[in-house]
């Protein structure tokens, strides 16, 4: 009998051993209660600046005629972008090479014919309202080559931070609607996350050709920010 008791007795040391541990690690009133949404904000505005590329290509049987050649049609062009009130600090090169040009008859071997120059420019441009007009002045100073328009905004990080605001109500809007249906009172915020990855905010436009002062339509480009937030639930 003695020994029975005995053997019972280490049992239940042994069960309570192995399941008090348990329940301390996690008891059921400590479990945190959250309400996790998702927001979005966005902001709508039109392009303030905007960036084209001009260049001109030439072609010669030397190297030094097709350079000769395109530096002086390249130094109208820019003159063109300066007489347009383009400042010198928002013309920048970026493309210029020399090289040679083959050609091929039949199964012959590639036979070299001449040289191509080209030299290319990227231009700010801070008036938006004439891009058109600077296009139309630079194919009339000589550039063969103009396009990769795009359209800018010189301050994103000031309409991402209103994009941002308007999220972070949204997600509050969000969860305090989930609360008053749980019946709980909602908390202060835990958790933020910003789940969007940013490119540059420019509306590219494929290369084209300008003959003449083409009308440019700069529309609006909308701005978007979208986060995770964790509320607390109010004890």
């Amino acid at each position: 009998m003695m020994r029975t008791i005995f053997a019972c007795a280490i049992s239940a040391i042994i069960a309570g051993a192995l399941v008090a541990p348990a329940e301390a690690q996690q008891p059921p009133s400590d479990r945190p209660a959250n309400i996790v949404v998702s927001g979005e904000g966005t902001v709508s505005v039109a392009p303030d600046n905007a960036e084209l590329t001009a260049g001109v290509t030439t072609k010669a049987k030397t190297a030094k005629e097709a350079a000769d050649a395109n530096s002086k049609l390249m130094t109208a062009v820019i003159a063109a972008l300066v007489d347009a009130s383009i400042a010198k600090k928002d013309i920048q090169t970026s493309l210029f090479s020399v090289q040679p040009v083959y050609t091929t008859q039949g199964n012959t071997e590639p036979k070299l014919t001449g040289f191509s120059a080209s030299n290319q420019v990227t231009v700010t441009i801070r008036q938006i309202d004439k891009v058109g007009e600077i296009a139309d002045r630079v194919v009339s100073a000589g550039a063969t080559n103009i396009g990769n328009l795009a359209f800018l905004h010189s301050d994103t990080s000031k309409l991402l931070d209103q994009a941002r605001e308007a999220a972070v109500a949204d997600a509050r809007r969000k969860a305090e609607l989930y609360a008053r249906a749980a019946g709980v009172t909602l908390g202060r915020v835990v958790l933020i996350n910003e789940n969007s990855s940013y490119a540059p905010f420019a509306k590219a436009v494929r290369s084209v050709s300008f003959a003449a002062a083409a009308p440019i339509a700069t529309g609006e480009d909308t701005l978007r920010v979208d986060i995770t937030v964790g509320f607390d639930i109010a004890r």
